[in-house]
């Protein structure tokens, strides 16, 4: 296992950004699927593969930079050695903070809270105000942004989708620019090229006074990852080595197929998930040792009888703790994901898939989870299934808190006295705590089934629709 790292800063209590985020419980909880046997092995086995098959790198400038550090190259394809790797790991720092535009911290990625984001990569939406399945447009990136600056269990922000009414040239940024003007939260987006994200980034220092600002109090995230299997593309080593240069963070992890582009079985698919993801991290500590980079799940499972995405499976969300697993052993923070569905509706199985992702990685070893409020495993973002799981990430957070146990909460002097007359209800014990002892939901049905039948029993779908545009229209 590599030697253990400095850790950066670390995430405070802020009451700016505590009252966003109401009832956040430090978790106690944890849920581990790899030991640590395990995952050195999977790291052993990672240490293999970057050294004996290593990865087709397709940028002249990033492949010099590898073979300058100790790699070998035949051709396009580098070789790894692990003490090159090893020496890497030694300065990729342990924790990375986000900010909100107005300076105030919003997350750290070793805090104990989880915290909870969407995704950018949707191809349609599901429109909240016709139930109609369309492209998505620039209008409702705004809308994203409005509704996730509005949620309080969502803690960065994201596209949840692709403005079809926008050139490809220009939609990344005119996509970070909407988010930039309805959200204060962080923005984790993505572009096509260096030059896209480069003005991304030019615009969000704009914002925060300067890139030097920007680098120290990052408001964004540039998602970028190889290709599998084994690749670096041109377009992925120039924005590791832009960010790593200016001091700015990215996640570098594939979207990876088993049984397509890896191993069909998961500890394979994460073994050479990892190996990609790690010479990513490994150029970007070598292009500015101490850069801020991060990974994360990146396994997504297929059902085989119809060779598409599975994303509400269990597979999904047991790569995702794998992967966050293996990645805190050998020292580099990491997301992943969760909150999402392969229904193409907001009914039972989309309820269903999504707690049971979310409850599983709100207890992993990594605070950040994204891919909230996607349907159609990956294609459909909806803001009203954005809003579902608003609840339950805050469901998710209270059962990863655990129960605490102290004096206060054992209560024994509570029971030897409400005991006797059986006046609990009344004892200053209950008074106290009867408000923030018990999760209280602000959507789910809780009401007796009388007072639910004379209220025309409501369904679930018109609450969240009622929330969803009570909201876009400024409610």
């Amino acid at each position: 296992m590599p030697p253990q790292r400095r850790r950066s800063r670390k995430a405070s209590t802020n009451g700016a950004v505590r009252q966003q985020v109401t009832q956040r419980i430090p978790r106690r909880s944890s849920l581990g699927v790899i030991d640590a046997a395990g995952c050195e092995s999977i790291f052993e086995a990672v240490l293999d593969v970057l050294h004996t098959t290593g990865l087709l790198v397709e940028d002249t400038v990033a492949t010099e930079m590898l073979v300058s550090a100790g790699c070998t190259n035949e051709g396009s394809r580098v070789f790894f050695p692990p003490d090159v790797v090893r020496k890497a790991l030694e300065t990729v720092p342990r924790s990375i903070s986000f900010y909100r535009q107005d300076g105030t911290l919003a997350l750290s990625t070793d805090e104990d809270i989880p915290r909870f984001g969407t995704a950018v990569n949707c191809v349609q939406v599901l429109d909240p105000r016709t139930d109609e399945y369309r492209p998505c447009v620039l209008s409702d990136i705004r809308d994203h942004g409005r509704m996730q600056e509005a949620l309080p269990h969502i803690d960065f922000a994201a596209s949840l989708g692709y403005p079809s009414d926008i050139s490809a040239e220009e939609e990344a940024l005119k996509s970070a620019q909407a988010l930039l003007e309805t959200t204060q939260k962080p923005i984790f987006f993505t572009g096509h090229d260096e030059h896209g994200v480069r003005k991304i980034w030019e615009t969000m220092a704009t914002r925060v006074g300067g890139m030097g600002n920007l680098a120290d109090k990052p408001i964004g995230l540039d998602l970028v990852g190889p290709v599998s299997p084994l690749k670096l593309g041109g377009e992925t080593c120039q924005r590791l080595i832009m960010a790593a240069r200016w001091m700015l963070p990215v996640v570098c992890y594939p979207a990876i197929f088993p049984g397509m582009a890896c191993p069909l079985t998961l500890a394979g698919a994460i073994t050479q998930a990892t190996a990609e993801s790690l010479a990513g991290v490994v150029l970007s500590q070598i292009a500015q040792p101490g850069a801020p980079v991060m990974s994360g799940s990146s396994v997504m499972p297929m059902d085989m009888r119809r060779a598409d995405m599975a994303i509400g499976s269990p597979e999904y969300a047991l790569a995702g703790l794998g992967a966050a697993d293996v990645f805190r052993h050998i020292g580099v923070p990491c997301w992943v994901g969760s909150g999402c569905t392969d229904a193409h509706d907001i009914g039972a199985q989309a309820m269903a898939e999504a707690s049971a992702s979310l409850q599983a990685t709100s207890l992993t070893t990594t605070s950040l989870t994204h891919n909230l409020g996607v349907l159609s495993s990956g294609r459909t973002g909806s803001m009203e299934f954005l809003v579902a799981c608003d609840e339950l990430a805050a469901m998710s957070t209270k059962f990863a808190a655990g129960i605490e146990v102290n004096a206060d909460t054992i209560a024994l002097e509570t029971i030897k006295r409400a005991s006797v007359d059986n006046s609990y209800l009344t004892d200053p014990h209950t008074l106290a705590r009867y408000k923030t002892e018990m999760w209280m939901p602000n959507l789910f049905q809780r009401d007796s089934l009388d007072n639910w039948q004379s209220a025309g029993q409501p369904e679930l779908r018109a609450r969240l629709k009622e929330k969803t545009l009570s909201i876009l229209n400024g409610g």
